[in-house]
């Protein structure tokens, strides 16, 4: 078990972490590219397990991969969606093997126009070398 004090308390760093920005900000990167291609499995790949995403007080947990709904993009493509786009990404917070993001992206329709702009709070984490989406606040 992880000793709580450890865990609320990591090791200072004397700066930022800019590879570990850059590593993570590239792994949420390559989810937007899954998503823009309405590729499920490739967004998995970007995840890890078990996932955690929060819209308000409700919480979601995907304890594996494919437990997006069948109809998702179909849905989405239905409202007019055709591809989302970063507007920023701000790392707020920075460990070796953890950056919070603050992301704001938009949703925007094959003419480019903006359907929706959303900002929500996403944390990436580096588990045995690899770079993962381990929560969505939404």
């Amino acid at each position: 078990m992880t000793d709580f004090s450890t865990f609320v308390a990591p090791p200072p760093s004397d700066e930022p972490n800019a590879d570990a920005v850059e590593a993570a900000s590239d792994c949420l990167d390559r989810f937007t590219a899954a998503f823009n291609a309405s590729d499920t499995r490739a967004m998995d790949a970007e995840l890890h397990f078990p996932h955690l995403m929060l819209s308000g007080a409700q919480r979601l947990e995907w304890a594996e991969p494919g437990q997006h709904p069948h109809d998702f993009f179909d849905k989405l493509k239905a409202s007019g969606w055709s591809r989302t786009q970063y507007e920023k990404k701000d790392a707020v917070l920075v460990s070796n093997d953890k950056v919070h993001f603050v992301v704001t992206y938009t949703r925007r329709n094959d003419a480019g126009v903006v359907l929706s702009t959303h900002c929500n709070l996403w944390i990436a984490t580096r588990v045995d070398g690899h770079w993962g989406i381990a929560l969505r606040s939404y």
